[in-house]
């Protein structure tokens, strides 16, 4: 299987844009393995993995190892109890990279959807896509900025750093004081998110 199956209503990173992220010391292999016990934690129905690499014919979820296509991008969509879903990065330099950041938002996703909050709506909910007759596309939601970007911190920043630039940026989008629900919500995902890997 080849060819990116980017959902048409989503916007795409500049090529320019694109940063080399340094932090994810986990193979494409590794990453896509996550991926898919991931996946299979919050109940999928079935899934699939897009890239612009060339797939394995024997293994179509795996792109070959070497995989460096131009377009590092990758969507991932699944079904759920009758329902369509679908996420997409394309924010780093390399596939593995975005595979990467694609595993990581899914696991903090079902993170957040055991805990006992009620928030009125599942957290997949804003990945969700809608019927097919009113577009197979619309509802599916590009992985936002890099963890490490919304923080304004290094790639490979250690625990203390992230802890306090998160603080600070909470304090900032609190939402008691007037700040941003959502902005409130991704920085502590940022949070999470850098420092999971700083415990990896």
């Amino acid at each position: 299987m080849t060819g990116l199956d980017w959902p048409a209503t989503l916007k795409r990173t500049d090529p320019a844009e694109r940063t080399r992220n340094n932090r994810y010391a986990a193979s494409l292999r590794d990453s896509i393995d996550d991926l898919e016990t991931e996946l299979g934690r919050v109940g999928v129905d079935d899934w699939r993995l897009s890239t612009a690499a060339q797939h394995q014919k024997r293994n179509p979820r795996y792109p070959y190892a070497n995989a460096s296509p131009t377009d590092p991008g990758a969507v991932v969509r699944w079904t759920m109890d009758g329902d369509q879903y679908a996420v997409a990065c394309d924010a780093y330099s390399r596939l593995r990279d975005n595979v990467r950041t694609l595993y990581l938002y899914l696991r903090e996703k079902r993170k957040m959807e055991q805990r006992p909050v009620e928030t009125g709506e599942s957290e997949f909910a804003n990945a969700r896509l809608p019927p097919a007759d009113e577009g197979a596309t619309q509802g599916a939601v590009v992985a936002r900025q890099p963890p490490h970007v919304l923080l304004d911190v290094a790639p490979n920043a250690p625990a203390n750093v992230v802890k306090a630039a998160a603080r600070q940026k909470l304090k900032e989008h609190h939402p008691d004081r007037g700040g941003d629900r959502e902005m409130f919500k991704r920085v502590q995902d940022a949070k999470d998110a850098m420092l999971s890997e700083v415990d990896r």
